[in-house]
């Protein structure tokens, strides 16, 4: 464990890409409270997350396909534009068919980038650590479930009642992962780490 923190481009890369996950769980967070206190109370919020996962089902294979040839850096940073940009759907004008098409463009832009990711943990990793460093990929997870959940309810909280101009929140949200897609473009221009591929070390 303690070599694997030692290795600070990795350890930097992985908190760069929690801003990722602080703004996909905003669909669990933040998405339900808006949707009941600004959109409609009685909508199924139940059905309206299966959006995603449905998505997820539907167009994993067709993605990846199209995505093959891409880089695995730059899918995943091209996911995390995309699910970026989901919630600008419903920043200005918020209907539950938008809320759908915003659940849809975030699916994709994580479908675009999570295989790559793993694929791009494990060539990371020296040989005989691969399981190690692939234990620590989940940490960005659990990263963004603490962040984004706190700062979830505040920007709820602060956007409906006290501005009252709820749809704000989802600037905030999206900004977060522009500037996560900024982050990830620089850190692979100036850190660029090495990459693992048939053990032999290559920038």
């Amino acid at each position: 464990m303690f070599v694997v923190l030692g290795n600070v481009r990795f350890v930097v890369f992985l908190l760069i890409f929690s801003g990722f996950w602080i703004v996909f769980w905003q669909q669990f967070v933040a998405l339900p409270l808006y949707i009941r206190g600004y959109i409609d109370p009685r909508a199924n919020v139940d059905l309206l997350l299966s959006v995603d996962a449905a998505t997820v089902i539907c167009f994993q294979i067709a993605v990846s396909y199209l995505t093959r040839n891409v880089p695995a850096f730059t899918a995943m940073t091209l996911g995390i534009l995309i699910a970026s940009c989901s919630w600008l759907i419903i920043s200005v004008y918020a209907t539950i068919p938008l809320v759908i098409a915003a659940l849809f463009v975030l699916a994709l832009g994580e479908i675009t980038q999570s295989a790559r990711y793993y694929e791009y943990i494990s060539r990371l990793a020296p040989p005989g650590q691969q399981g190690t460093y692939m234990g620590f990929a989940f940490l960005p997870i659990a990263i963004g479930y603490f962040i984004g959940g706190p700062l979830g309810g505040y920007l709820v909280h602060y956007y409906g009642d006290v501005v009252h101009q709820p749809g704000r929140m989802w600037w905030v949200i999206s900004g977060i992962g522009f500037f996560t897609t900024a982050l990830m473009w620089i850190y692979n221009l100036i850190v660029r780490p090495v990459v693992i591929t048939d053990s032999v070390a290559t920038r």
